[in-house]
C-alpha cells in the first residue's frame, strides 16, 4: 500500500535528477506547469481549502457550494490557458467523507509550503495520480502539528537495553535495613568479615606437630584436637572420657567434628540404630549427626561419632561460667584476681531459652530424648546462636540399660530448668539445694518474673493433675517468641544486605583474564604482530599505564589503589579520558575508559571466534 509521507522540513526533501540541457529543462518545466492546471490541489483534499488559492496556486480548486468571492480582476490569459479537455474533465470525489469548507478547522493549520510547490509533476495517466491522491487522503487527514506523533509511532522504536547486572548491583537501601551496625544475631559488617576470616583460617589450619595421631581414620584425615588431651583435664561423659577432633573427610573435603569416647567396647551392632535415627533430624539448633564407628587407631577401643563442625564455636560454660584469668602485665605473668562474670542480658537469655525449647520440641516430636542439655554440651556457634551437640552418643553408651522415653523426656525438661538457673546466675551449681534460694533471689533482682516462672516450671515434677511437657512451656514464653522471630527476620535482611554487596566480586579477575588472553600473544590468524596492532595496541598501552608506571626516580609504582581504580573504571566503561604513552615516548593517545573497554571486548571476541573464521580473513 502506498501512502504519502511529508518531510520534516521543506529543506529536507532534495530531488536528485539527471542534468539536462537548458532547452530540455525549459520544455519540461513548461509542460509541467501546463499539466498542473488539470490537477486538483491536495490542500483542498486534505484540509478542505487552500490558503494559497488567492496567492498564485497553479492547481485546480473546485468551486464550493458557498464560494469565497475575492476581489480579483480576471486575466484573459488565464481563461484562454484552460483547454477544452480540462473543462470537461470529471471532478474527483474522494471516498472519505467530504469536509465542509464552512466549518473552521480547529486548530488552524500552521504556515508551511506543500510538497507540490517543490516538485514539478510530469504528465501521465490521470487515473494513477487520482489513485495516489485518494490513498494519501485516507492516511493524512490530520493537521501538520499532529504529524510528529504519527511519525514517531511509525518509525523505529528505541529499545532500552537493561543495564549490566554486574556493574550496577547495589546493596539493600538503608531504609529497608533497620540497623547498619549489627542486630541480635548478626554482628556489624567489619566484625562479620573478621569472624568469617577467622573461621576460614581455623578450618584450613595445619594440625599441631607431635600429637602422635594417625594420618587417616575411616576416611578422615588431618586430625586436630579441639580440647585438651591431658588425662587430668579431659571432660567426662558419664564414666567415659572423651576428646573432640577436627578432621577433613576424604570424599567431600568438608571438615567434621569427631567425638571420640575412650576405652569403650561396643557389644551390639544394634546400638548404632539410634545414630541412624539422629542422622535424620535436621534442626537449626541441633548439631547434625553424620555417622558413628569404632576404631583401634588410638591404641584402644574407641567409639567415634562424626558431627557437623562449626569453627570458632565455644560452649555456654566457657562463654558465661568459666572464670577468666587476667594478667596485669607484670613480667612474671602471675594471674591476678579473676574479674567477676558478666551477667547475661535478659534478651540474650530469652533467646537461649527459646532456641533450646525449639530443639527439644523437635526431638520429642520424633519420639526421642535429647539427654545432653548441659552447659558443656551446648555450643555458641555465632552471635546469640546456640546448638545442642553430642546428640545420640549417650544412646549408644547406655544401649544395654534402656529406659522409658517418657521418663527421659521429663528428664530433658528438668535439665533444661537447671540450665536456666545456671545461665541466670553464671554458676553451674545454681540449682543445687544449697544454692537454690540464693539463686531465686538473684533471678528476682536481675530478670523479669517470666524467666523465674519458666525455670520453676521446668524443674518442677510432673503430676497427674499438672502434666509437664514442652508444649506447656510455650504457653509461658509465647509472648517472647514474637520478638525472637522479629530478630531472626532482621538477621535475614542483614545477611542479604551483606551478600548483595559481594555479588560479581570476580569481575576484575575476568578483566585480568581477558588482558592476558590478548597481550603478548605470539601469533593469531597467521599474523605475528596481531597483539601489537589495531585495537590490541591500545590494550597494551593501557596495561602499561596500569601496571608498568614508574616514579620520577625510575622506581616501579606498586600502588594497588591505582590498579583497582583503573580496573573499576574500565569495567564500568567510564567516559573519563586518560593519556596513554608509548614505550618509546614518541607518541601518545588520549582515549576514554569506554573506548579502551570497546577495544578489549573487540579483541577478545575476535579471539573467541571459531578458528576457521579467523584464519579465513
Amino acid at each position: 500500500m502506498a501512502y504519502f509521507t511529508r518531510p520534516s522540513s521543506a529543506s529536507a526533501a532534495v530531488k536528485i535528477v539527471k542534468p539536462n540541457t537548458p532547452d530540455e529543462s525549459s520544455s519540461v518545466q513548461l509542460s509541467a506547469r501546463k499539466d498542473s492546471v488539470q490537477r486538483q490541489c491536495r490542500n483542498v483534499l486534505i484540509y478542505g481549502y487552500c490558503k494559497f488559492e488567492d496567492k498564485g496556486c497553479v492547481y485546480y480548486h473546485p468551486m464550493s457550494e458557498v464560494p469565497h468571492q475575492p476581489t480579483l480582476t480576471e486575466s484573459p490569459g488565464t481563461v484562454s490557458s484552460i483547454s477544452a479537455q480540462a473543462v470537461n474533465a470529471p471532478v474527483f470525489i474522494p471516498k472519505s467523507s467530504a469536509i465542509n469548507p464552512m466549518s473552521s478547522p480547529s486548530p488552524s493549520p500552521p504556515e508551511y509550503r506543500t510538497i507540490q510547490e517543490q516538485y514539478g509533476y510530469e504528465s501521465g495517466n490521470g487515473g494513477v495520480g487520482e489513485t495516489s491522491i485518494q490513498t494519501d487522503a485516507e492516511f493524512d487527514d490530520y493537521p501538520v502539528h499532529q504529524d510528529m506523533s504519527f511519525y514517531a509511532a511509525s518509525g523505529q522504536f528505541l529499545i532500552r537495553e537493561p543495564l549490566d547486572y554486574h556493574l550496577y548491583t547495589s546493596t539493600i537501601p538503608p531504609s529497608f535495613v533497620s540497623s547498619s551496625t549489627g542486630c541480635h544475631f548478626v554482628p556489624p559488617s567489619s566484625e562479620l568479615r573478621e569472624l568469617l576470616q577467622a573461621r576460614s583460617e581455623e578450618v584450613r589450619g595445619a594440625p599441631p606437630v607431635g600429637q602422635g595421631l594417625s594420618e587417616e581414620i575411616q576416611g578422615y584425615h588431618t586430625l586436630t584436637p579441639l580440647n585438651t588431651t591431658n588425662s587430668s583435664d579431659k571432660r567426662k561423659l558419664f564414666n567415659w572420657s572423651f576428646v573432640v577432633y577436627r578432621a577433613i573427610h576424604r570424599s567431600d573435603g568438608i571438615p567434621y567434628a569427631l567425638l571420640r569416647v575412650e576405652n569403650f567396647r561396643l557389644m551390639q551392632q544394634a546400638a548404632f540404630n539410634s545414630i541412624e535415627a539422629w542422622s535424620k533430624i535436621r534442626h537449626p539448633n541441633i548439631v547434625s549427626v553424620h555417622e558413628a564407628f569404632t576404631t583401634r587407631s588410638f591404641n584402644d577401643n574407641s567409639l567415634v561419632v562424626a558431627y557437623s563442625y562449626y569453627a570458632q564455636a565455644e560452649t555456654l560454660y566457657d562463654a558465661h561460667m568459666k572464670p577468666k584469668l587476667s594478667y596485669q602485665g607484670n613480667y612474671q605473668g602471675h594471674p591476678q584476681q579473676p574479674p567477676p562474670l558478666v551477667a547475661i542480658p535478659e534478651r540474650v537469655l530469652w533467646s537461649y531459652i527459646i532456641q533450646i525449647a525449639s530443639a527439644i520440641m523437635r526431638v520429642h516430636e520424633a519420639g526421642m530424648a535429647v539427654r545432653t542439655i548441659d552447659a558443656t554440651k551446648i555450643l555458641l556457634t555465632g552471635k546469640n546462636r546456640i546448638r545442642i551437640s553430642s546428640c545420640g552418643v549417650i544412646d549408644v553408651l547406655l544401649y544395654e540399660t534402656p529406659q522409658d522415653v517418657h521418663y527421659l523426656q521429663q528428664e530433658d525438661l528438668s535439665q533444661f530448668g537447671r540450665l536456666v538457673f545456671a545461665l541466670a546466675c553464671n554458676n553451674s551449681n545454681a540449682a543445687a539445694t544449697t544454692n537454690f534460694q540464693k539463686s531465686l533471689d538473684h533471678m528476682s533482682r536481675m530478670y523479669s518474673h517470666d524467666i523465674k516462672t519458666a525455670a520453676l516450671f521446668l524443674i518442677s515434677k510432673s503430676t497427674p493433675h499438672k502434666v509437664k511437657n514442652i508444649s506447656r512451656l510455650y504457653e509461658i514464653i509465647g509472648s517472647r517468641i514474637t520478638t525472637e522471630l522479629d530478630d531472626a527476620l532482621e538477621a535475614t535482611d542483614r545477611l542479604e544486605h551483606e551478600l548483595t554487596g559481594e555479588l560479581e566480586n570476580a569481575r576484575l579477575f575476568r578483566l585480568m583474564c581477558k588482558f592476558n588472553f590478548i597481550n603478548e600473544r605470539p601469533e593469531f590468524a597467521l599474523d605475528p604482530r596481531w597483539s601489537e596492532t589495531g585495537d590490541r595496541y591500545i590494550v597494551k598501552l593501557f596495561r602499561d599505564y596500569v601496571f608498568h608506571q614508574v616514579d620520577e626516580h625510575g622506581n616501579p609504582v606498586t600502588n594497588l589503589s591505582h590498579v583497582l581504580t583503573c580496573l573499576n573504571k574500565l569495567d564500568a566503561g567510564s567516559h573519563e579520558k586518560i593519556m596513554l604513552v608509548a614505550r618509546d615516548e614518541q607518541s601518545c593517545l588520549v582515549v576514554s575508559y569506554r573506548d579502551i573497554k570497546a577495544c578489549m571486548e573487540s579483541a577478545f571476541h575476535e579471539l573467541a571466534r571459531p578458528s576457521g573464521s579467523s584464519v579465513s580473513r
